[in-house]
């Protein structure tokens, strides 16, 4: 066999080698993100469906194992279930993706999912949070002078005995003004008191501080939220992993604009 020859089915082998080396890191990579499960919730009388139904459709296509869960402040369910409850709900999905074979799991929430992520990792491990445009912070004065009367009133129903019939209380979002929901006081208080769970100068600091957060800041969000938002980033525990994203969007687009980055 001439040299030449010997040469030509080298140079053929290197490349079918090298060709099967690059299928197999392909392989891997598709792999490796089945292994990461990724529950997300959606914002404010949202829906799976709505502003987060991109962000969940474009994950699941690059193969990460993705639970898009209708969370009680949905436009449907109006707080039907304490926020106790939804940490157990959040947590069943997140069990159901281990199931699946997850090893890394992460959970994703716009607007007041956002925060209600953020809040989560307070008390539940997860290896990692993002939050986009989380907002909702129930303690700050607006939503204490436009819910403070239903508030109080959650709390006559329950010191009544009433606490788990269902009542006509409000709810406030910036763009719609303050409007009725039909919910369990006692559930309600839950999500609505100004110092429990979506406190968020609260819930972002009770971050556990090993679990790194992508926050998740629209260029174009609302005034409100682009006004706090270095000092909500800047309220989070420090993590050498926790990254501020600012995605030239607004706050209903961000969930879409911010795909390729949550990937990531």
């Amino acid at each position: 066999m001439s040299i030449l020859f010997k040469r030509c089915l080298l140079l053929l082998a290197t490349v079918f080698f090298g060709s099967l080396l690059s299928l197999s890191a392909v392989a891997d990579s598709d792999s490796d993100n089945s292994k990461i499960g990724l529950v997300i919730m959606h914002g404010k009388g949202g829906y799976p469906t709505k502003f987060v139904a991109d962000l969940a459709a474009a994950l699941e296509s690059q193969g990460f194992l993705v639970a898009n869960l209708e969370m009680p402040w949905s436009g449907k369910r109006e707080y039907d279930v304490s926020v106790t409850i939804a940490e157990q709900e959040v947590e069943a999905a997140l069990s159901a993706l281990r199931g699946k074979g997850a090893k890394k799991l992460f959970v994703i929430g716009h607007s007041q999912g956002g925060l209600f992520a953020l809040y989560f990792a307070n008390k539940h491990s997860v290896d990692g949070v993002v939050a986009i445009a989380p907002g909702v912070n129930i303690a700050n004065q607006v939503f204490r002078e436009k819910l403070g009367d239903s508030v109080a009133l959650a709390r006559k129903l329950i010191a009544e005995g009433k606490g788990e019939d269902k009542a006509n209380l409000s709810d406030y979002e910036n763009i719609r003004g303050t409007y009725t929901v039909i919910s369990p006081p006692s559930a309600y208080l839950s999500w609505f008191d100004p110092e429990a769970a979506m406190n968020q100068t609260k819930a972002m600091q009770g971050v556990n501080s090993v679990t790194p957060v992508l926050y998740i800041a629209p260029t174009n969000d609302y005034p409100g939220l682009r006004k706090v938002k270095q000092e909500m980033f800047e309220a989070l525990p420090k993590n050498p992993l926790t990254k501020l994203y600012e995605p030239n969007a607004n706050h209903i687009e961000a969930p879409t604009a911010s795909i390729n980055e949550i990937a990531a």
